[in-house]
Order: C-alpha cells, then sequence, then structure tokens
C-alpha cells in the first residue's frame, strides 16, 4: 500500500496490463518488459516526465503484473513494483482473467468492436466478472491517488472504471482513451440494454474521453445520444452531476527510436542477417498479431492473385510474413493460425521452385532490433486489417524508412489510414485491390516513394507519442480547471448552513417552486408526473408553518394543477403566468387574449408531430406544447430546429411567443411569463425569506425579477441567473427537508 502524504499532482496510469511482467518461481522474483504499442508508447513519454522533489515520483502505474502471483510473494512483489518500476499491482486469478480477459473482453467486446458480430458472446457470468474486475481496479488506484491527481484510464478492459473512479475519488482529474474502434450505433445496440447503459456512463464518467479517429468519437456521440439521451455541444456532454470532454487524439510513435534505428549495432546485425537470405529479392513485409481484425488471410490471398497475374514478378519477390502469438487459448484464433500455415503451404507449394520460395513465414514473437530491421529490409509494408483502432505497425515501418524510400499498402479500415493518406490507400476485403496496389508498390519510382514517405515522416515527427499524451494529458488538466467552475455554482454547506438559520429566522417566508424537473423528473407523459405522497406530504408541511407562503410556479395547465394541488392551502401560477391563484382563492386570469391563434398554429403542430413518431401536442387554454421526450433522439434534433424556425417566423407579427423548453416546443400568448407573475408577492419588501427553485428556461424570467436578497437555486448543472445549483430533483426536495427540518 502507498502512503498517503502532501505532493505534487502525479499522473496514476491505468491499463490491464502493467509495462512489467512479474514471473514467481519459489522464492524467486523476475521481472520482465511488457510488449505492446500502448506499453511501449507510454513508456518513452514517461522518460520525459519531471520528476517531482519528494518520492513517490511523478507517476504510478496501474494494472495486472501478468501470471498468478501466490499470496505469500504477493507483499514483497508489491514492494519491488513500487520502488523499482512505479507500479502498483492489481493481482488476479486464473479463473478471473479466464472470464475477464478471455471472456467478456476477447469474447464479446473485441469482436463487436471490431464488427465481427458472429463472434461476440453475450454471458452473463463474464459481464458479472468484468464488473468486478473493473470494482477491483477501483480499489487500486483508490489506494494510490489523492486530490488534485491525473488518472489515464486506457482501453476496453477498464470501460467502467472511469465513473467508478468519479464515486471514490471525485477530487482527481479522470481521463478515458479507447484504442480500439469505436462502432457505429447499429453494432453497439447489440449488447443488451443494461451492459450497453452501463459501458457508456462507465466512459461518461471521465472528465475527458479520448479516441484515434473524428470517426470513432462520431460513434460514441451518436450511441450516448440514442441510449443515454446525452446530446452534446461541438464535443461536450453536460452531465447532472459533471460535463464530459469528448475528443480526438490519434497517437503516434516514439519516432526518434526508430528513425534512429538504422544506428544501432543490434539492429544492423539482425539487418545483415536478413539481407544474407533475401540478397537480390523486393521483400514485402507483413507483421501483426495473431487476430483475426488483422486481414492476415485476406494478404495472403492478394500476394497469390499477385503472382497468378504477373509472372514477371517470380523469382524477384518475396513476402516476409511474421505472426505474433496472441490469445492462444481463444478458439478463433487457433484456427486462424492454422489456415495461415495452410495458406502459405499452398502458395509456396504452387509457386516455389529452386533457390526461391515466395512466402518466408516466421511465428514468434518479435524485439525491438529484430523488428526495426524488418522495417529496414522491407521495400514494401503491407498492413491491411479488416479493422482497427489505428495500428502503429504502419507509423514505425515509416518512421523507420531513414532513406525515405519504401512504399506503403494500408487499409482504409485502420485508424492510421486518417494520417498517411500517402500511402496507398485499399479495402483489404477485395483481394484483388490487394493485389493491384502490390504491383503499384513493385513499380513505384524511388522518387516517388521518397516524396509520398517524406510528407509521411514529417508528419509523424510532428504529432509523435509525446505530443500525443501531452495533447491529451493538457486537455485534461483544462477539463478538470472547467469541471472546477462548473461545480462551483453547486450550493455549498456553509450556503445550505445560512440559509438553514434565515429560514428559522424568518417571520414571513416566501418559496416561490417550479414543479416537472424541479420537485419531481420528467415524466415520458404530462399526466404520469403526479405528484406522490411524500411529496404532498412535504408540501403540506411546508403550508402548515404559519410563516410560509408557499407558491407552486408552474407550466401546467390549471385544471391539472387544481386537481393534484388544489386541497393544499398554497398558491398556485399555471401556464406560466397566465392563471395564478392565491391560497384557499379562485383563479384568476392575469392576461385576457384572443386566442384565436390557435387555430392557425395547430395545424402545423400537428404536421410536425406526424414527421416525428412519439411527440405529441397538448392543448392548455392560452398555449399549445409540442411534446418530443420519447421521439427518435436524432430525429428530433433535425425536426425541432426546423419546426422552431418555422414557428418563429410564422409568428413574427403576431402576439405569440414561441419557447424552447425540456424538449418541449411551447407557443404562447405573449406578454406574460413567471417573472410577471410572481410580482404579486416580491413586489414589496412584505417578505423576509425568499427562496426561488426551478429548472428550465422559463424559470430564468422568474430568477431574473427576484429582489437581490433572495435565494435562487437551479435544478440542473447548466448556465444560469439563479445564484446557486443543486444537481437533481431529489437534492431539491431534500433541501426544502432540511429547510424545514423534516429530514
Amino acid at each position: 500500500m502507498f502512503t498517503r502524504f502532501r505532493r505534487a499532482p502525479r499522473l496514476v496510469i491505468v491499463s490491464n496490463r502493467l509495462p512489467v511482467n512479474v514471473q514467481v518461481d519459489g522464492t524467486d522474483i523476475r521481472f520482465g518488459e511488457s510488449t505492446g504499442g500502448l506499453v511501449t508508447g507510454l513508456r518513452s513519454y514517461l522518460k520525459t516526465l519531471p520528476i517531482a522533489a519528494a518520492e513517490p515520483s511523478s507517476y504510478v502505474w496501474v494494472g495486472w503484473p501478468g501470471g498468478t502471483v501466490p499470496k505469500e510473494a504477493q507483499e514483497s512483489t508489491t514492494d519491488r513494483l513500487r520502488k523499482t518500476f512505479n507500479a502498483a499491482p492489481v493481482y488476479l486469478t486464473d479463473e478471473e482473467m479466464e472470464k475477464f480477459y478471455l471472456g467478456f473482453c476477447n469474447k464479446t467486446l473485441w469482436p463487436l468492436f471490431h464488427y465481427f458480430t458472429s463472434y461476440a458472446a453475450y454471458i452473463p457470468e463474464t459481464w458479472e466478472q468484468y464488473r468486478k474486475i473493473n470494482e477491483r481496479f477501483a480499489d487500486a488506484v483508490a489506494e494510490v491517488v489523492s486530490g488534485g491527481d491525473f488518472v489515464w484510464v486506457h482501453d476496453y478492459h477498464l470501460i467502467l472504471l472511469p465513473a467508478l473512479l468519479r464515486r471514490r475519488v471525485p477530487d482527481a482529474g479522470v481521463g478515458f482513451f479507447l484504442h480500439i474502434p469505436f462502432p457505429s450505433f447499429e453494432v453497439f445496440r447489440l449488447l443488451p440494454r443494461a451492459w450497453r447503459r452501463e459501458l457508456l456512463e462507465g466512459m461518461l464518467g471521465a472528465d475527458l474521453v479520448g479516441f484515434h479517429t473524428y470517426e470513432y468519437t462520431q460513434h460514441f456521440l451518436q450511441s450516448v445520444l440514442r441510449i443515454l439521451e446525452y446530446d452534446h455541444h461541438f464535443g461536450l456532454i453536460t452531465q447532472p452531476t459533471h460535463m464530459t470532454r469528448v475528443g480526438t487524439f490519434p497517437m503516434g510513435i516514439d519516432y526518434p527510436a526508430f528513425r534512429n534505428s538504422g544506428k544501432d549495432p543490434l539492429v544492423i546485425q539482425e539487418y545483415q542477417a536478413f539481407g544474407k537470405s533475401l540478397e537480390g529479392l523486393k521483400v514485402v513485409l507483413s507483421v501483426d498479431r495473431l487476430d483475426y481484425s488483422k486481414g492476415i488471410l485476406n494478404r495472403l490471398q492478394g500476394f497469390e492473385i499477385l503472382l497468378e497475374r504477373y509472372p514477371q514478378y517470380h523469382g524477384r519477390v518475396v513476402l516476409l510474413i511474421v505472426v505474433v502469438p496472441s490469445r492462444v487459448a481463444v478458439d478463433q484464433y487457433e484456427q486462424m493460425k492454422k489456415q495461415i500455415e495452410e495458406a502459405v503451404g499452398k502458395i509456396n507449394g504452387r509457386f516455389g521452385r529452386i533457390g526461391w520460395v515466395p512466402i518466408v513465414y516466421q511465428y514468434r514473437y518479435v524485439p525491438f532490433p529484430p523488428l526495426a530491421a524488418m522495417y529496414g529490409i522491407g521495400d514494401i509494408a503491407m498492413v491491411t486489417p479488416l479493422r482497427d483502432g489505428m495500428n502503429l505497425v504502419a507509423k514505425e515501418y515509416v518512421a523507420a524508412r531513414a532513406d525515405r524510400n519504401g512504399v506503403l499498402i494500408l487499409s482504409e479500415m485502420a485508424g492510421s489510414a486518417k494520417e498517411l493518406g500517402e500511402a496507398l490507400i485499399i479495402n483489404p476485403n477485395y483481394r484483388e485491390e490487394i493485389a493491384e496496389a502490390l504491383h503499384d508498390a513493385l513499380e513505384m519510382s524511388p522518387d516517388e516513394q521518397r516524396r509520398r514517405m517524406s510528407i509521411m515522416q514529417a508528419r509523424l515527427k510532428r504529432y509523435d507519442v509525446r505530443r500525443w499524451a501531452d495533447d491529451f494529458t493538457s486537455q485534461l488538466a483544462l477539463m478538470k480547471r472547467e469541471q472546477e467552475k462548473y461545480l462551483a455554482k453547486l450550493l455549498p454547506q456553509d450556503r445550505r448552513k445560512q440559509a438553514r438559520k434565515d429560514y428559522r429566522k424568518g417571520i414571513a417566508r416566501l418559496l416561490l417552486l417550479d414543479y416537472d424537473g424541479t420537485l419531481v423528473e420528467f415524466a415520458l407523459r404530462p399526466h404520469l408526473a403526479r405528484p406522490g405522497e411524500a411529496l404532498l406530504g412535504l408540501l403540506a408541511a411546508l403550508c402548515a408553518d404559519r410563516h410560509n407562503t408557499i407558491v407552486l410556479v408552474s407550466g401546467r395547465d390549471r385544471n391539472s394543477l387544481q386537481q393534484w394541488f388544489g386541497a393544499l392551502p398554497l398558491a398556485l401560477v399555471a401556464e406560466h403566468g397566465m392563471w395564478l391563484k392565491e391560497a384557499n382563492k379562485p383563479w384568476e386570469e392575469l392576461r385576457k387574449a384572443p386566442d384565436d391563434w390557435k387555430e392557425r398554429i395547430l395545424p402545423i403542430l400537428q404536421l410536425y408531430s406526424d414527421r416525428l413518431p412519439g411527440s405529441f401536442i397538448e392543448e392548455k387554454e392560452h398555449a399549445l406544447a409540442w411534446h418530443f421526450r420519447t421521439a427518435d433522439p436524432e430525429q428530433r434534433q433535425i425536426i425541432v430546429g426546423e419546426l422552431t424556425d418555422h414557428m418563429t417566423a410564422f409568428t413574427a407579427n403576431v402576439d405569440i411567443q414561441v419557447l424552447l423548453g425540456n424538449r418541449v416546443v411551447e407557443v404562447r400568448t405573449a406578454g406574460v411569463n413567471k417573472g410577471t407573475a410572481i410580482r404579486r408577492w416580491t413586489s414589496d419588501d412584505a417578505h423576509d425569506f425568499i427562496l426561488a427553485m426551478g429548472d428550465d428556461r422559463t424559470d430564468e424570467d422568474m430568477f431574473k425579477a427576484l429582489p437581490g436578497r433572495a435565494l435562487s437555486i437551479k435544478i440542473g448543472m447548466g448556465h444560469s441567473f439563479a445564484r446557486y445549483n443543486l444537481r437533481d430533483p431529489h437534492e431539491a426536495v431534500d433541501f426544502l427537508k432540511e429547510l424545514g427540518g423534516y429530514g
């Protein structure tokens, strides 16, 4: 366990795997470096971080150390990981990894997010294990993080973690980055309803969510809109408790490491060994993990078509294909390995001859020296995933070509294709296209190769892994500051305490309360928002205090308000101020105005209602309300904009007003609003305590009309003329209970 003490903020990186592997053999504990683009990239970035003056250092990495560490060895392993590697381990058993990593992560999320929907399995036990492991990671992070730290969570293994951390360490800035594609809504919705909601809510627990490409960002925002019904404003999503920024950050590589790899003696040695065996041949390079998303079979078939169509390349071209072992326990991977080896054997048997084998196949892990040497020896690199979040192999190959020769063939389905447009971009599902791209690459002039390479290298040099990490972490720091400003208007404890004192001292107290969205949550239909016994009991208790004047200031029609609250000795304002009823008195019409305009407006609203299934019209005495809460979220965005523009233009010379509320467009007689209505009680200094609470734009008229001494509170976290905010109706009701001493 890490000791807590005051220090400079730290970067806490959280990923499924630590950058170090642990192997325990009896009393012997051995450590080795983990592999992978994320680990390699972040390792180089962390070397550039300034070290804080006090221990521990300016970062700590939380993750699984690999393998099973016996309980008796965990304390000493943790101590060595902390002191030597700035790492905090999360220990998992083989059974836990079976359901979590091999189960939900790689049998559900991985195939679904890569559009291999037929491979995705929906097993409740693996989902429950996924949730438990995310909870375990949350506990581990809570042990090492302090307020003011920045937590950067990585990838699909830990999608639920940001929301868990927001509850455990609310003062920390939390970022989440997804390194695989985020699928379109039509694919994402294949997940069970509860799972997909919880996954989205997990990601939205972060202050900043990042993706490799704009396309993935838009897919995520679309799913958030359609499933959670949170809209965004230029990538900023406002939620009841916080804001989340969603952005695009294409990951770079350690450009200098690959650019200068040709000077490394170990790389030179490997290069010379390759040179001897491949001398005189044009080398087409393929390096990938064993995975069905990588399109390895497709490129083999494309190479076979090349040899069929262009026999002049026989004896002149060789495909060097390296497949790195991955997830060997998953059935699809074992089957795929067998298919690859059969395809290699078939092509070599069909076209090979004495002195020339078309394909050199290796199934092994490749350390940096031989990998860099392969990048140097490959005249052409073929990177053709069927779907890939980014694919750093393409970037590494380009960076390693110090002489600026070489051709990159790249799938349009890879995230890196958005940055490497000078490559030969192909559709990997069309084998003939792969073959033609190989032909074009083999015939490309050296000058054209250098032109394309120079442009791509300049781009990769500018936006390397350090720039990527700096951009993300700086945006996270900025979002944390914005979050603090956003939450600054939340009613603080000292002001709540003062409000209780002022309320108890008050002799003539005025409480102005909106209803929908303030005292109760919004309902799908207006009539379903009927007050419950608990709320009616609270209002009755407040009314029973002879020092209180209670006014419900609502946009509701007067019949509904009368039916629900007529038995209580409180005042009612209906239709935003068109009707007013003081306690125990009859209704008054504050402004008599003709409503013949309704006959002209109603057909227009009906037309839009027909165009938008799920929308409906509510007719009041002096207003028409077009509700669209239950309509399709994306479709309603377009229709609502059209209707608002149409109504504003149509009513320009008529004494009526068009108001956009909380998923409702209301057309009403102009000149009356909640601000004018409450003057009945606020025009003099009769009250020594005034509280006003409301949630939407119609309540802003009320807030603006209040005297300066009033306590005004907006329910929800948007901008407002109110002095303070509370998050939701539950907090509003609890605050009223506090004031009255009923809690």
